[in-house]
């Protein structure tokens, strides 16, 4: 993986802003792999029959930021986080010691 993808030195935006399809894969969990995959080889056929790379751009976008968070976590902290994620809105609580953002404006003082 090269400095600019990880957002080393020589960069020129975000971490895997300029990631190209096989850096975001590498990066990736084995099951977000699979489903980059899956997307993949759907979109590229989309683009091929509809002479269109929008949805390829898209795709391409959405998983360079989950690359991103994956990297950034490594992949058992980002299992982690989606873990409880996935147990926020089963719950409709957050984790402990969370507040609500209308309990925090009630406490700061701040007004709706």
């Amino acid at each position: 993986m090269t400095a600019a993808v990880a957002g080393g030195a020589g960069a020129s935006g975000p971490p895997f802003a300029d990631a190209t399809p096989a850096q975001i894969r590498a990066s990736l969990t084995s099951e977000d792999a699979e489903r980059f995959d899956e997307q993949w080889r759907t979109v590229m056929q989309r683009a091929t029959e509809r002479l269109d790379l929008a949805e390829v751009h898209q795709a391409l976008e959405s998983w360079r930021r989950v690359a991103w968070l994956t990297s950034a976590h490594g992949q058992d902290g980002y299992r982690r986080m989606l873990g409880r994620a996935e147990d926020t809105l089963r719950t409709r609580t957050g984790p402990e010691g969370t507040v609500s953002w209308s309990r925090l404006k009630a406490e700061l003082g701040v007004a709706d």
